[in-house]
């Protein structure tokens, strides 16, 4: 459970850093290369506004930004659990000496090293 509170927590957290990355880093360049054009205020009007009725209007611009968020916040957990995988691999090979390797992982190894030398033991007494 704390665990799982602790997820929510940071993954709130990496919202907010994405949303500044997005608007404060990406998005600047982008409005520079599209002469000031912010996706934010695209729109397709399907109805102008008049007296008596409100503009009607496709919002395209907001669907550009959010997915420029979800390629992000994507791209970045991919290139999070690739390198957290790395390390995992690396600590749950016994034969690593670089990387400590955890005790369970240790004695199913040494167990495991047992069962062959006992195998092999057997197999010599039955010739």
């Amino acid at each position: 459970m704390v665990d799982m509170a602790i997820g929510i927590i940071m993954g709130t957290a990496f919202n907010n850093v994405v949303n500044v990355l997005v608007k404060k880093i990406f998005m600047p360049p982008l409005l520079y290369f599209t002469n000031k054009v912010s996706f934010e205020n695209q729109k397709y009007v399907l109805r102008v506004a008049s007296e008596d009725s409100s503009e009607i209007s496709i919002g395209y611009g907001e669907l550009i930004e959010v997915s420029i968020d979800f390629f992000i916040i994507g791209l970045t957990v991919f290139l999070v659990v690739k390198m957290m995988n790395r390390f995992r691999n690396k600590s749950d090979d016994p034969k690593n000496k670089e990387v400590e390797t955890p005790k369970n992982i240790q004695l199913l190894s040494n167990i495991e090293k047992l069962i062959e030398e006992q195998n092999n033991l057997l197999k010599r007494k039955k010739e």
